[in-house]
């Protein structure tokens, strides 16, 4: 198989800094790249990165990413008490895995998944 997994999520933002500031405390570490045209984190050995886009477009859930968690109703509560907004209420999708997104200030979808076949 030519791909090689996943490797960067990006969030389109129309004010890198205050974005910047929003994911440094809501993913809990700091960005490795940090340049005003792009902002980037490793999650966990993935990217997380930040682009401008001062366009103002709607922002779309068609594609969702899933950032795993521990406590997936703890860490969504955490993510609202940060500014972000329910997208959807923790939900058991089968087996132990239960999946839940909220909206971060600029309307991108962050989808939170606690799945224990797959840790760290």
């Amino acid at each position: 198989m030519p791909a090689l997994g996943l490797r960067t999520c990006i969030y389109k933002v129309d004010d890198i800094a205050a974005a910047k500031k929003w994911f440094t405390e809501a993913f809990e570490t700091h960005p490795y790249f940090d340049e005003p045209f792009y902002v980037g984190f490793n999650i966990g050995g993935y990217e997380l990165g930040l682009l401008p886009d001062s366009r103002n477009k709607a922002r779309s859930d068609n594609v969702m990413t899933y950032w795993g968690v521990e406590n997936i109703e703890a860490e969504v509560a955490r993510l609202i008490k940060l500014g972000a907004t329910l997208h959807e209420e923790p939900t058991n999708v089968g087996g132990e895995i239960v999946t839940a997104s909220v909206l971060d200030p600029w309307g991108n979808c962050i989808g939170l998944i606690y799945n224990p076949e797959f840790r760290k």
